[in-house]
């Protein structure tokens, strides 16, 4: 499923794999060099692998509606933070390897059901400024480790958003709202889904109040998902 798109998406891909070929083996956590996480910078991943699921995660209203869970495996700070800056914003996208297998372990952990995985889109202008959306590659990788199907292909921005983390609490839930859509075309119905109707698990790189995936929820909803839960590597505190 092609993730750029445009009569130059090739380019974008080709210099993306140029770069990633030209990046130091160095581990995002503390420049040793070897894999883009060591084992002992890796292990921050799963700070929460063991926390009980379902735990308050201090919203209004806890679990943001329609959502009908929401996990995350750690906090978005040091080696964390270190890595997902690495892979949105520096081009290392082999990062998403062990940040996507940290979202199959929490989820492994504590979810409590799914049948498909579906990453939060970025926006056109974000994907084609990268080559890639970091949520995809993170959820195709969380999908092997899960043995789950990922459509990256249901769920597109209609239009572009201000970056949540720059907006008020009060702000983001509006900064978001009618921002998503189904693809044209694209359709729930494929897939060997309980009573026809999926079981959505949404994957993104960073929660902070939740809007971003409430407004996803709310449009797969409408468009005829069954449930729609979802899973971060990291929550903004």
């Amino acid at each position: 499923m092609a993730i750029v798109e445009g009569p130059f998406a090739w380019v974008a891909s080709l210099a993306s794999r140029a770069l990633d070929l030209a990046l130091p083996a160095l581990c995002a956590g503390c420049d040793r060099e070897g894999p883009p996480l060591c084992g002992d910078c890796a292990a921050a991943l799963d700070l929460r692998l063991d926390a009980p699921a379902g735990v308050p995660i201090g919203l209004p209203g806890e679990i943001p509606a329609p959502l009908v869970q929401v996990e995350w495996c750690t906090s978005f700070s040091g080696v964390t933070r270190r890595a997902l800056h690495r892979l949105k914003y520096a081009g290392d996208r082999r990062l998403a390897a062990p940040l996507g297998a940290a979202v199959a372990r929490r989820w492994t952990a504590a979810g409590a059901g799914g049948d498909v995985l579906v990453p939060v889109p970025a926006s056109p202008d974000r994907v084609r400024e990268r080559g890639y959306d970091q949520a995809a590659l993170i959820a195709r990788a969380a999908g092997a480790a899960l043995s789950l199907p990922v459509r990256e292909d249901l769920l597109e921005r209609r239009r572009l958003t201000a970056a949540q983390f720059d907006l008020d609490r009060a702000a983001r839930a509006g900064n978001v709202a009618g921002a998503f859509r189904l693809r044209s075309g694209a359709s729930m119905a494929e897939g060997p889904w309980p009573g026809g109707a999926p079981w959505i698990v949404l994957v993104d790189d960073v929660l902070t109040t939740g809007s971003t995936l409430a407004a996803c929820a709310a449009t797969l909803l409408e468009r005829g998902a069954m449930a729609v839960s979802a899973c971060t590597v990291a929550r903004e505190r």
